[in-house]
């Protein structure tokens, strides 16, 4: 599902999109606070299939935002979002699909999800996903892959982000255990989290994904999709989809993410 947030405000839009990520965390976010930025990417993007949008956004308002959405998306399910009642009536006119009203809550947008004027026809994504803007997560077909130990996600986070490149092990213990002495207590625990990403994606049916020799790792990049090769790539979904956050629960991904700023600015 294809998603637009938008809001003239920083801190309510993350607070919108926040909600809307736990709510339906498997969803493609994309958020704005300036009208202008966003009609600009619904011209360019392929399908929406809802959108959050604030009433009163100083250049444009939310009604007339709506208005130009739908030029493009008839089917697209609008939700406005306010702390004003007084806009509800022209809601009702647009036949929008919802309204919420600020303070946004998670049940108010768990509401307007399973209520869509709308229906989507959901299809799970097809091979090996990965969501490197904000928090992290990888998917196969749809499915997050479980591990059973959270430096296994990290390691194989980390092995994505170096985009096929090859790591050694005393670089993957510098990072997986920034505060520590490489010895061997962190080499023994690396092989560990070496056979749990081997099994997981044995069980997944992507063992090919991950390559390693004696003291080599890397993985196949030409087998995922993810936003950060897509930015890379310069395609408008990467490009759009980044929302000044990277890897956000690892403290490694600051630096990935200094960069981005840079280049988005």
């Amino acid at each position: 599902m294809k998603v637009i947030a938008a809001d003239d405000e920083a801190m309510m839009l993350e607070e919108l999109t926040d909600a809307i990520r736990r709510v339906r965390p498997d969803a493609e976010i994309n958020a704005f606070q300036y009208p202008s930025k966003m009609l600009e990417f619904v011209k360019q993007t392929d399908t929406v299939d809802a959108a959050f949008l604030d009433v009163q956004m100083g250049s444009m308002n939310g009604i007339e935002a709506a208005k130009e959405i739908k030029k493009y998306f008839p089917k697209v399910n609008i939700i406005f979002v306010t702390g004003y009642d007084q806009y509800m009536k022209d809601a009702f006119e647009m036949h929008s699909s919802g309204y919420v009203t600020k303070p946004i809550t998670d049940e108010a947008i768990r509401h307007e999800f399973d209520n869509l004027r709308n229906p989507v026809d959901e299809q799970e994504p097809a091979g090996l996903h990965a969501c490197c803007f904000g928090t992290f997560e990888i998917t196969m077909n749809g499915v997050p892959l479980k591990f059973d130990r959270s430096k296994t996600k990290e390691m194989l986070a980390y092995l994505i982000d170096r985009h096929g490149a090859s790591v050694s092990s005393g670089e993957l213990c510098a990072v997986l255990w920034e505060n520590e002495k490489a010895d061997k207590g962190t080499n023994h625990y690396l092989q560990i989290i070496k056979k749990d990403l081997i099994d997981t994606l044995k069980k997944a049916g992507c063992e090919g994904f991950f390559r390693f020799s004696r003291n080599e790792y890397s993985i196949d990049p030409a087998m995922l999709h993810c936003d950060f090769y897509d930015y890379l790539d310069n395609k408008p979904e990467g490009i759009w989809r980044y929302n000044g956050e990277y890897m956000n629960q690892y403290s490694w991904g600051e630096n990935k993410n200094s960069w981005l700023l840079y280049h988005k600015s």
